[in-house]
């Protein structure tokens, strides 16, 4: 019995690290527009975005930019479907660009899509082991983003 709990415990706290994420684009040619995965900011040495197909790893020192921004959508399709109600709401999505040199020197950047519930854990883990402080948009990009 305790070597189960220890077990579903593991699980449950490997399944916890990282933001949820979505490759949105970038130049990178590894993934396809889209690719869901997970980002990880526990590694010391590198960031990783992990999808159940492909890993990319950014070593932290070679990342120059971290820009963080939304997109606030009104909701016009639920508001059609469902209830003009749904036109006082609106929807957040938020984006975090990661610049960085590859092994060859050249610029490159990913795009991606972050969870709202992870968006600070990632940003503060990414300021953390980067050294380089998060450029936000805006002021409601820095409220979200610093809580």
């Amino acid at each position: 019995m305790k070597s189960f709990l220890f077990l579903a415990g593991a699980v449950m706290w490997a399944a916890s690290i990282g933001g949820r994420a979505e490759y949105i684009g970038g130049t990178s040619a590894v993934f396809a527009e889209k690719s869901g995965g997970r980002l990880i900011t526990t590694g010391t040495d590198s960031l990783r975005f992990e999808t159940k197909a492909k890993t990319v790893e950014i070593p932290y020192e070679r990342i120059h930019t971290l820009e963080y921004g939304q997109k606030v959508d009104r909701r016009y399709v639920s508001a059609v479907l469902v209830s003009p109600l749904f036109l006082l709401a609106k929807s957040r999505k938020h984006f975090l660009t990661v610049g960085y040199n590859d092994g060859e020197g050249r610029a490159q950047a990913l795009i991606f899509r972050i969870e709202k519930g992870d968006v600070r854990s990632v940003l503060v883990g990414l300021e953390a082991r980067t050294g380089r402080k998060v450029v936000y948009q805006d002021d409601e990009a820095r409220k979200a983003g610093k809580g």
